[in-house]
């Protein structure tokens, strides 16, 4: 397979089953920074990919999974966010790749299911969030699946490290369990981390000499704006000016509370605007559908939380707005990208 960095990009385009792989990623080339990853990837030495949003870093694990996966291998991705694993899930099983989210938003029943199928060997991908590692059921399923496991992709991997803008405690569990399936391939990928938060996020995960692959984080493509308000009733009626002039597509609204977003998607609608909200107070199922009617293209505006989808593959998405000031430098990124 693939050993080397260098010529990795000539190596894929000419290797049958990784190009038939890209194929079935509707694409005959790799975007920069790819290739590299993904032959890293390949020759089993553990990676931290710091990819700016739109770089493709789904890709960089999701190709490797499938080529992987027709040999019997299972790839785990760790994700802290439900809207982007039903997403990516959604498209991959679209392409006929077998994959599942295993989530909180998955009746008791339905995660008895998914369970079996994933000790079963059913799935190229199993999608979790990190809090999933307290459940001693779903370790006992690991541990009996720990010989298919072929890599671990861990997502947004800045939330390892204390030293990232979203700190989750649970992500500092994930090493020893890594450690303890012995996975032979370990892959850590994130928009944004400072050396600093490298440095933690290898040592969290325990990895040895990782290869560190930087793409910087310039987004030419993207116009950033600040808007100055003068007050709440102003901000609401610049914002749904906003919503109603932009360029086509769909707008995603980013709110600091679950009140606020309610506040602002009411807002929204009751000034004509084709509107739904996404917080990770609502039940599941309403999550689920306000998803899907948002990304079949049937609003103008969601308001959500950060609780949605860094990340989320829409590609009619023309303008981002914060209402409130985000927490941090590294969270506005992260959640206009």
């Amino acid at each position: 397979m693939l050993t080397e960095a260098t010529g990795a990009r000539e190596a894929i385009d000419g290797h049958a089953v990784l190009s038939r792989a890209l194929a079935l990623f509707g694409h005959t080339s790799l975007r920069p920074g790819q290739a590299e990853v993904i032959a890293d990837i390949f020759a089993g030495r553990p990676v931290i990919g710091v990819m700016p949003t739109g770089a493709g870093k789904s890709l960089c694990y999701q190709l490797p999974a499938v080529v992987l996966g027709e040999r019997g291998g299972v790839t785990l991705v760790i994700s802290p966010l439900i809207a982007l694993m039903k997403d990516q899930v959604d498209a991959l099983t679209a392409k006929g790749v077998p994959a599942v989210a295993l989530t909180s938003a998955a009746g008791a029943s339905e995660k008895s299911e998914m369970l079996d199928k994933i000790r079963a060997g059913a799935y190229t991908l199993v999608y979790v969030a990190p809090e999933r590692f307290r459940s001693p059921r779903f370790i006992e399923v690991l541990r009996s699946i720990a010989h298919k496991i072929a890599l671990v992709a861990i997502d947004e991997a800045h939330c390892i490290s204390e030293w990232g803008h979203d700190f989750r405690p649970d992500y500092r569990r994930l090493g020893q369990v890594i450690v303890e399936l012995g996975a032979p391939r370990l892959a850590a990928f994130t928009a944004t981390a400072t050396p600093e938060v490298r440095l933690d996020i290898a040592t969290q995960l325990h990895l040895e000499n990782p290869r560190l692959h930087v793409r910087g984080f310039d987004r030419p493509n993207l116009t950033y704006v600040v808007t100055k308000s003068g007050g709440t009733d102003d901000k609401v009626a610049k914002l749904i000016e906003l919503v109603r002039t932009r360029d086509g597509g769909v707008a995603l609204v980013y709110a600091a509370t679950r009140k606020n977003a309610e506040k602002y998607a009411a807002e929204l609608k009751a000034a004509g605007m084709r509107s739904r909200v996404y917080h990770a107070g609502l039940e599941g199922g309403v999550r689920e559908k306000n998803q899907d009617v948002f990304m079949s293209g049937q609003l103008d505006v969601i308001v959500a939380t950060n609780a949605f989808g860094m990340g989320v593959d829409k590609s009619d998405i023309r303008l981002v707005v914060h209402a409130d000031i985000p927490r941090s430098p590294e969270a506005y990124y992260q959640e206009a990208g």
